[in-house]
Formats: C-alpha cells, sequence, structure tokens
C-alpha cells in the first residue's frame, strides 16, 4: 500500500513529531511511504537523512484572515500549491493521502477532487471560531472521499461543529490520541540530577519548567509573571523556559518574555534555554512541569510529563482534560487565572509526597493508554480500513463494467 503523506509547513514542532513518529514505526513491508514538504526547509532535511524518501513542493502562505491584501496572497499560495500537489499525486499514484493539517487537507483534497484517492485529514489544530472555519467544515463534507483523523475529542468536537452533524457517515472523524516514546521519557533520577548539575542547580532547589515553541497560546508570559508571586514564597525556585519561537511575529513575543522577567526582577531566577536535543533529561530536573496554553489539542508535552512520572500542572483547555484527571494523575486549572496557577504551583513545590504520588500516578496512566504500539496500531487500523475500502470500490466497478459490456 502506498501512502502519500503532505505537510504543508517546513518547520518542525508537534505535528511534525507526530508525522515522524509514524514514519519510523509503521510496517515497511506493507507500506511505501513517501513525504511531501516544502523544498529546502527543516522538515525536509531531517526526513532525508533519516533515509526517507521525499519530494519538495513549495511553501504554503495560508491563515485566518479578513484582511484583503493578505487573502488574496493566500489564495494565490493555495493555488499555487494545490496545481503542484495534484501533478504530485498524479505521478506518484498513492493509494491514500495522508495530510498532516487541516490545512494540509485541504490543499490534498483539492488536488485530488476527480480522482480515486481517499485523503485522511490529521486534525491537530482546533478550528479557531471564525466565519472561514465554517467553509472548512462544508469543504471537507464536498467529498465522501474525506476522512478526518483527529488527534483529541476536542479537536473532533470543534471540527464537526453543527454544519457536519448531518454527514457524520459522509465524512467521519475518528479520534486516535497521541503517543509518547516510554522508553525516552521515564522516571531517572540520575539523569535529573545530571541535568541540574549541568544549570548550575542544586538538588534541593524548587525546579519549574515550561517546553514548547515560543508563542502566545502557549502562556509563557503569563507563566512568567505568576513565577513572581511564586518566588516570593519560595526564595530559591527557579523557571527553566524550553522552547524557541518558530512563526510569524513569535520572535517579538520571546523578546517580551526576556524584558517581562527582567523587569519583575526576577530575571536571575528564570533560565531561557532555548532549543534543546535533551529535552527527556530535563523533565527529570523538574519538581513540576506546567503547561500554560490558552488553547490546547492535544499536547505531546503534557503527555511526555505524563511518561517522565513528574507532576505536571496544566489548564483545563482542548484535549488536556482527556489526558490528566485533576488530583489524581496531575493538576488542572482554569485557563488565564494566574491565581490559580501560583496557588497550585506553591502546594505542589512544598508537599513532596502530594508531587511523588501525582507522578507516579502519571506514569502508570502514560503507560496505560499512550504508547506508541496503541498508537501505530490505532493508525494501521484506519490504512487497513481505506485499503479495504478502496479494493471493494474498485471490484464492484470492475463488475459494472462488466456487465455493461454483457
Amino acid at each position: 500500500m502506498k501512502i502519500l503523506f503532505y505537510n504543508h509547513t517546513g518547520q518542525v514542532s508537534g505535528a511534525e513529531r507526530v508525522l515522524q513518529m509514524i514514519l519510523t514505526r509503521v510496517d515497511r513491508e506493507c507500506y511505501d511511504c513517501v513525504v511531501a514538504c516544502p523544498e529546502k526547509s527543516r522538515l525536509i532535511g531531517l526526513m532525508n537523512d533519516a533515509g526517507q524518501r521525499t519530494r519538495g513542493l513549495r511553501l504554503l502562505e495560508a491563515r485566518f484572515t479578513w484582511r484583503p491584501d493578505r487573502l488574496v496572497r493566500y489564495l494565490l499560495s493555495f493555488a499555487q500549491v494545490i496545481r503542484d500537489g495534484r501533478a504530485l499525486v498524479k505521478e506518484e499514484a498513492p493509494d491514500v493521502v495522508h495530510a498532516n493539517s487541516i490545512r494540509a487537507g485541504i490543499v490534498m483534497a483539492s488536488a485530488t477532487i476527480g480522482l480515486p484517492v481517499p485523503v485522511i485529514w490529521h486534525a491537530h489544530d482546533i478550528l479557531p471560531r471564525h466565519p472561514l472555519s465554517t467553509l472548512v467544515r462544508l469543504f471537507a463534507a464536498a467529498s465522501s472521499r474525506n476522512r478526518i483523523l483527529a488527534v483529541s475529542n476536542a479537536v473532533a468536537k470543534r471540527f464537526r461543529g453543527n454544519v457536519l452533524k448531518p454527514f457524520a457517515k459522509r465524512v467521519p472523524i475518528r479520534v486516535v490520541h497521541n503517543a509518547v516514546d516510554l522508553e525516552k521519557f521515564q522516571p531517572n533520577k540520575t539523569a535529573g540530577s545530571e541535568a541540574r548539575a549541568r544549570l548550575g542547580l542544586t538538588n534541593a532547589q524548587p525546579v519549574i519548567g515550561i517546553v514548547g515553541q515560543l508563542t502566545p497560546r502557549k502562556g509563557q508570559l503569563e507563566l512568567i509573571e505568576t513565577f513572581a508571586e511564586v518566588a516570593r514564597e519560595l526564595p530559591k525556585a527557579v523557571l527553566l523556559v524550553v522552547g524557541e519561537p518558530l512563526f510569524n511575529r513569535d520572535q517579538e513575543y520571546a523578546e517580551q518574555l526576556q524584558e517581562a522577567a527582567a523587569s519583575l526582577g526576577i530575571g536571575d531566577r528564570i533560565k531561557f534555554l532555548g532549543a534543546r536535543n535533551d529535552v527527556a533529561q530535563l523533565m527529570q530536573a523538574l519538581d513540576a512541569l506546567v503547561v500554560n496554553s490558552h488553547e490546547e489539542p492535544f499536547a505531546l508535552t503534557v503527555s511526555e510529563g505524563l511518561a517522565s512520572g513528574i507532576a505536571v500542572l496544566a489548564t483545563a483547555v482542548g484535549g488536556t482534560p482527556e489526558m490528566i484527571s485533576d488530583g489524581d494523575n496531575g493538576c488542572l486549572v482554569p485557563r488565564c487565572d494566574n491565581e490559580a496557577l501560583a496557588r497550585t504551583l506553591v502546594t505542589l513545590l512544598q508537599d513532596d509526597q502530594y508531587r511523588a504520588q501525582l507522578g507516579q500516578n502519571a506514569r502508570r496512566s502514560a503507560i496505560a493508554r499512550f504508547s506508541i504500539d496503541r498508537f501505530i496500531r490505532e493508525i494501521d487500523s484506519l490504512y487497513s480500513e481505506l485499503n479495504r475500502s478502496a479494493d471493494q470500490k474498485l471490484t464492484h466497478q470492475i463488475l459494472d463494467n462488466k456487465l455493461a459490456l454483457d
């Protein structure tokens, strides 16, 4: 079975890490995989380095907007990428197209109009409350070839909206929670002590961490403001900020974080570590991992924290409550509630026994629910289902043609 994967961006964040997981774990005796993504990008370089066959496409420029100048530019970008994508699909002749985002789904569903190729829209994002989202839903319902693969029930619910409720059979939405590498992310006190030593921290210091791309929706600024309050009660506490700006004007946001830390007088208590290749080890250095997002489809960082056996404190948004049961395997607070965030952080850092129990429960839940084996089985089941459906349609077409000739 041949699968064409399409990723509309060349940057590497959560969705691209999931794509890499699929490509490295699916049975290559069963699947012939080719990846299409922007030329001369970080992603295509990583794929080529891993020995994955790739095809370069131009970068898709498209965002939700009503500004006429940008809308025209984005529509032109869509048209160009769709044209190139159609030529690629005809040349590669895949059995299935796996589009690794909603925007990628729009591109490939358009590029395959009139072609008998099912298209998986791997929805890693929650559709914004925007009039264009209704158009996206209507377009998804325009063809029975489309299949929506959602990373959480929250993503599925928002994608379905009211528009797709009558089209449940025509446009099926399947939820497959992402996975975490349970061997890479696991409790390891030695690794934690070594990571602290490298950072000039002692084992006695309370250490909080936030991991992810630097962007407003991840809530790093609010956490820094909250940490200023926490630091008054816990003078030795340290905050690690792991991640880098990736998109749009996020560099300005990164600079704003630095300025906020300095203006609050806690610049010496916060370590901005940038992008790291040792996140699994850094997790072990933490007493608490904070995921302070304003919205979160299904945070890989949450699953990594759970697998690492540390206390995870997250905002109760999007798919996060599907991962964390408050007070059992982690803690949940309302979004944008700095008071609740500060209060819960202080409680966690002061109660070693509570923190340890949360960590133990977190690890158990990750093993039970978020293993890679489980994830690949569910993905494989979807591919097999689409392949069987395609074979049945082909058989019916052959029979229909034979009857017509007779």
